[in-house]
Parts: C-alpha cells; sequence; structure tokens
C-alpha cells in the first residue's frame, strides 16, 4: 500500500484535514461529506482511485465517531438494524464490483434529478418532523430492499446516500428525523467501511493523510451528531434541503 513520501506540504495536510472537519460536520447531519473532500483530494493532486480509498478510509471514521455518538445518548438502537447493515455491505460490496466494470456516467445523468426531487419530499412532506409517523413497509423488507439496494448505490457512486437512508427511514418506518439521521449511521458505516476494505486491498490508500483527515472527521461529526441531536428536525430538515440541491447544481455543472 502507497504511504505519504512528502509529497504533499504541511499547508496541505492542513488544508484537507480542515475539509475533513467541515465535511465530518455536514456529513453527520445531512451526509454528502465526500463532496467537500473527494474534489479537494483530487484538487491536492492525488491519483483518482488513491483519492477514492483515501476519502473512505477518512469517512468511515466522521461516520463512526456519529454513530458512537447516537449510541451512547440513546437515539440508536442496533438490533433491528443487524439485517440492513449486512444488506449494506453485500450492496455496497456489489455496487464497487460494477462500478469498475461498467462506469458510472449514466448515473451521473440521473442523479441530479433525483436529488432535486429528494430535496423537494424534505421540504414539503408532513412526515419529515420531530414526531413519529405509520410505517408503510416491515422491516425484513425495509433491511433487504433499502440497506441493499442504497447500499449498491453507495458503492457504485455514493452522493447523497445519507440523505437517501434518513429519507428511507423516515418515508417508509415513520421515523422521526432524529431517529432516522442516528439509524442512518450504521448503514452508511458498513457501506463505507466495505467500499474501504476493497480499495485498502487495492493498495489505494495514502495512510498519512487517512490518518489526520480520518482525526478531524471524528470531531467534526461528534459536533454535528451532537447538534442533531438537541435540534433534530428544525435542523436536519433544511440542510438536507440545502445538502442536496447544492449537490444537484454541482453536478448539473459538471455535466
Amino acid at each position: 500500500m502507497q504511504t505519504i513520501t512528502g509529497e504533499l506540504s504541511p499547508n496541505l495536510y492542513l488544508i484537507l484535514s480542515a475539509v475533513a472537519f467541515a465535511a465530518g460536520f455536514i456529513s453527520s447531519i445531512a451526509g454528502a461529506g465526500g463532496m467537500l473532500t473527494l474534489p479537494a483530494l483530487l484538487w491536492a493532486g492525488i491519483p483518482p482511485l488513491d483519492a477514492l480509498g483515501t476519502n473512505k478510509f477518512q469517512s468511515v471514521f466522521g461516520t463512526l465517531s456519529s454513530t458512537l455518538n447516537f449510541f451512547q445518548k440513546g437515539h440508536l438502537n442496533l438490533r433491528p438494524l443487524w439485517p440492513g447493515i449486512l444488506a449494506s455491505a453485500a450492496g455496497s460490496a456489489l455496487g464497487v464490483w460494477a462500478v469498475t466494470r461498467l462506469g458510472g456516467d449514466q448515473l451521473r445523468t440521473l442523479l441530479p434529478i433525483l436529488l432535486i426531487a429528494l430535496s423537494l419530499y424534505f421540504a414539503f412532506s408532513p412526515r419529515i418532523s420531530d414526531r413519529d409517523g405509520t410505517p408503510r413497509m416491515g422491516n425484513g423488507w425495509f433491511n433487504l430492499l433499502v440497506g441493499g439496494g442504497i447500499g449498491f448505490y453507495g458503492g457504485f457512486f455514493g452522493p447523497g446516500m445519507g440523505s437517501l437512508y434518513a429519507l428511507a427511514f423516515a418515508a417508509l418506518l415513520g421515523y422521526n428525523m432524529r431517529r432516522a439521521t442516528a439509524h442512518t449511521k450504521p448503514l452508511v458505516l458498513a457501506t463505507n467501511a466495505t467500499a474501504m476494505v476493497i480499495f485498502m486491498l487495492g493498495g489505494h490508500l495514502l495512510w498519512g493523510l487517512a490518518l489526520c483527515m480520518s482525526a478531524a472527521q471524528f470531531v467534526g461529526a461528534r459536533l454535528g451528531s451532537s447538534l442533531v441531536i438537541a435540534r433534530g428536525a428544525g435542523l436536519v430538515k433544511p440542510v438536507i434541503i440545502v445538502v442536496t440541491v447544492a449537490m444537484a447544481i454541482r453536478l448539473l455543472l459538471e455535466a
């Protein structure tokens, strides 16, 4: 596996760690932290596959931080999530395999439309609130279809994955936004960790930079998840709307 050998300056380490802190903070609330860190890694001149592997590594620690925070403060029940966690990991592995063979061009074209639709749903749906609603799907089908399906998307492409999981928990299981955001984190963690391991096995990881960014992600995610616990839908809903619209605009500009 590759290591940092002095090619990146101390200033770049500081800049990329600051970006990771911001990404951890935002991602713990609304997902999409990778939309900050991955372009920053590429801007720093890191080869694309190494950038992807380093990005997955540091994002895992941000998600782990917010997961632990939600669990320690009693907002996360892991027991019913284990089938979904396993399905997410399996879907992610399949997604990584597929993208290395098929490419993501068609998905890049469709994703801005999906993100705009997602932001409109969050803006106007009465189910997105601080109150639990009525479930529309059983846990078994939810774990299989949502865990496996979004896990595949996370391994294949990834932007907005956290928002998609949160929407699914709110719309299909009737979770309030604080609870939905908390229960999203273990599935995102399983998805990203699986992809991270595959990139590590392929040797696409810059260890020194990855560890620095991971520490910054961990702190940022801790602060962001604490705000979610304190503010609930009043914080999560507008942040998800802004983030998803921003992602859609950026992807449209890139296209």
